[in-house]
């Protein structure tokens, strides 16, 4: 079965000219297992929630005093509102109920970022890539916002317990959303054109880095990568695999240690770069080689769409 699917993910990568950047088979297992355990931990507070609702909130201490009195027109009894209170093993459970939510969805979201990073979606598909990027929030505000709601509507809440539940609640709920959150989420196009930087700029689809650090390097001399740990070498998507984040944009001066030719618009395609990874849509510039230097390699621009 794996050979199957390491089969189909190199039959997918080979169109990856047309289609842009794409996982490893492994990554894709590991993003795959990482988000149904996200999953889980989500189903768990949402149940841990409804718990609390359904089950704790409803606690209720009547007096032993029954208040029964005796309606004169009727002759019936009646049964008199005595008030009730809410127990205090209760108001202990809940508030350790809704750290227990707090952790269960925040690990979530952070299981959930890490597959996204390894299987990102792509900007350009809207309603998925942000329901994708933005889903640990989500969860935050559907496990915590009915709770905390219904904690300040409980009559049987003295004013300290509803205080102190509520903005204990709030202050979890506000700490999840925040984890939940993916301020500068990964996509399709930002691995695409960092790839598509590597491959005009190598010739091919072939980058290094080391155990620490969060970026990849084009060249093996460098000081970054110089740091007594093995030097790995494989594709832009093995060093995603691996946990890296993005190409480095000191790639210029990196070219120059590995005495590779370095385009004459270099810094033009570091903007853009860095432009592109702060989620800015910019056109990623083709390389200009000075005179008498060999490219690499040579890319047509593609025929315009027909109309």
């Amino acid at each position: 079965m794996a050979k199957s699917d390491d089969r189909a993910v190199e039959a997918e990568a080979s169109t990856s000219d047309a289609r842009g950047w794409v996982p490893t088979a492994d990554a894709k297992r590991q993003a795959t297992r990482l988000r149904w355990i996200a999953a889980v931990l989500w189903a768990i507070a949402i149940a841990g929630e409804a718990v609390a609702i359904f089950w704790v909130l409803r606690q209720r201490d009547v007096p032993a005093d029954t208040g029964l009195t005796r309606n004169p027109e009727t002759g019936l009894l009646e049964q008199q509102a005595t008030g009730g209170t809410f127990p205090q093993w209760a108001f202990i459970t809940l508030l350790v109920m809704l750290v227990v939510i707090a952790a269960l969805s925040i690990t979530g979201s952070l299981l959930w970022k890490s597959a996204n990073r390894l299987d990102p979606a792509r900007k350009s598909d809207t309603v998925r890539f942000f329901v994708q990027n933005q889903l640990g929030a989500i969860i935050a505000v559907i496990a915590f916002l009915p709770l905390i709601i219904l904690i300040f509507l409980n009559k049987d809440m003295d004013k300290g317990q509803k205080t102190t539940a509520g903005a204990i609640g709030i202050v979890l709920a506000a700490v999840a959303v925040f984890f939940g959150i993916s301020f500068t989420p990964p996509s399709v196009e930002k691995y695409t054109a960092d790839q598509s930087t590597v491959i005009m700029m190598l010739g091919e689809d072939q980058v290094t880095w080391v155990a620490g650090g969060g970026v990849y390097h084009v060249c093996d001399r460098v000081s970054d990568i110089q740091t007594g740990s093995e030097i790995m070498t494989g594709t832009t998507a093995e060093a995603i695999e691996a946990g890296k984040q993005r190409l480095t944009l000191k790639f210029a001066s990196e070219l120059r240690a590995c005495d590779l030719p370095v385009p004459v618009n270099v810094q033009e395609i570091t903007d853009a770069l860095r432009q592109i990874q702060d989620d800015r849509t910019v056109t990623l510039p083709k390389p200009e080689w000075g005179e008498g230097v060999t490219p690499p390699l040579v890319v047509d621009d593609a025929a315009p769409a027909a109309g």
